[in-house]
């Protein structure tokens, strides 16, 4: 896989590691969002408690921190659009130079 292809080409059962029910209607636990990302579950607490990274929302009576898994591809593909490694109009080698007026 490519630094810049999408994660929603992944088989859903790929690198999740949970099979419950929740992540087989599509909602993800703060872990198993994390294994899906590639990142550590402390990384994702401390972007939500920033107001950073995959939108997230507490669910049930003891506010359990969900993802959706269809939120989490749109926000990886979000991420490669402003990343001009992947984007070619934000790429500065694809612009060219502009001259400085002195």
């Amino acid at each position: 896989m490519t630094a810049c292809s999408s994660a929603s080409s992944l088989i859903e059962g790929d690198r999740v590691s949970g099979n419950n029910a929740a992540t087989l209607r599509g909602f993800l636990t703060v872990r198993d969002a994390a294994s899906y990302l590639g990142l550590s579950p402390r990384t994702l607490y401390v972007w939500r408690h920033r107001r950073q990274g995959p939108p997230s929302f507490r669910m049930g009576p003891r506010g359990r921190v969900m993802y959706r898994l269809v939120s989490l591809d749109e926000w990886i593909a979000e991420q490669e659009r402003s990343d001009s490694r992947c984007n070619t109009i934000l790429s500065p080698l694809e612009q060219n130079p502009v001259r400085r007026v002195r």
